[in-house]
């Protein structure tokens, strides 16, 4: 369940119209800003981003940009960019700033559909002239370089259908793959994760652990390291229950000293619309407080006004 849930009947020319207000003459508006964009869902935003520029003739993003900085600013952006457009951004931020930030690679690869990611690799291409697997094969290496590129095709079995003997047989392949021998053969392990679909992995999972007498998410961590373990593992979160994959990317986000903003504020802005209820939920049952209570204690100013809206209420 999402958050952000849009107006039932608002005006785009009024809300363009005031948020032109809350940014004219001298010093800025913040709070209306945000009260406007909050209330509006993602195709509400960019009928007044088209609005405020036929009526006004200035482009939004652009004033937005130019009124407001920092994490406040990124968050209003990315609330502003239709969600394919803002995980395109947001995977060449990620390969092309400074060092790679592997954790948006994995968790935007692992966690959208097949139609998200062919949708991603289309526009991508369109926006930067370069296929997104030709960025990922020039920036990564080895298994993990595999892994994001056969997460990148978009390919998965999205169907419902279980064959049981072959779940077994998975299951078999992983162990052997594994814990089983010497060494382990990780295309084995992609083979399977990055291609099954949802429910039959759930069966392979519990045939594993009948196997293994280990769940297979400690398999993963005892026989792979790295980024790779790191992928491997937020593929089978993701098939599991991915708004506790997202809770937990929220929780190391801001636990402990300092904040990883970007990932923070990627969570909160792509998942306001989508199950951020349901993270919600998954929070404070894996953690025993509130994710409200955690980004208020976690940020300041504008930025937390704003997260704390994306977030609903508290728990």
């Amino acid at each position: 369940m999402a958050t952000i849930k849009g107006a039932s009947s608002f005006s785009a020319e009024q809300e363009a119209q005031a948020l032109r207000k809350a940014m004219k003459g001298f010093g800025t508006d913040e709070d209306a800003i945000i009260d406007i964009l909050t209330k509006l869902n993602i195709s509400q935003r960019q009928q007044v981003l088209i609005t405020y520029k036929s009526t006004i003739g200035r482009d939004l993003i652009g004033d937005l940009k130019s009124e407001l900085s920092g994490n406040f600013e990124r968050v209003i952006v990315g609330m502003m960019t239709p969600a394919i457009m803002y995980d395109v951004h947001e995977l060449r931020r990620a390969i092309k700033g400074a060092g790679t930030d592997e954790g948006c690679l994995i968790e935007i690869l692992a966690s959208r559909s097949n139609e998200d990611i062919r949708r991603i690799n289309e526009n991508y291409q369109l926006e930067y002239g370069r296929t997104l697997e030709e960025d990922i094969v020039s920036d990564t290496s080895s298994m993990f370089r595999r892994v994001l590129v056969s997460l990148s095709t978009g390919n998965r079995d999205e169907g419902t259908y279980v064959d049981d003997a072959l779940a077994q047989q998975d299951a078999q392949c992983l162990y052997e793959a594994g814990e089983q021998k010497w060494g382990t053969d990780e295309v084995q392990f992609m083979a399977i994760l990055c291609t099954r679909n949802r429910y039959h992995l759930l069966r392979v999972f519990d045939a594993y652990r009948r196997i293994a007498n280990k769940d297979i998410t400690e398999s993963i961590k005892s026989e792979m390291s790295g980024d790779l373990e790191d992928a491997l593992l937020a593929v089978v979160k993701c098939i599991r229950n991915k708004p506790a994959y997202f809770a937990e990317r929220l929780y190391k986000s801001m636990k402990g000293l300092g904040t990883d903003d970007n990932t923070l504020i990627r969570v909160m802005v792509s998942r306001s619309e989508i199950d951020m209820l349901d993270i919600r939920r998954e929070f404070l049952t894996m953690y025993g407080k509130s994710l409200y209570s955690f980004i208020k204690g976690d940020c300041s100013g504008d930025y937390r006004k704003v997260l704390l809206r994306l977030c609903g209420g508290e728990d």
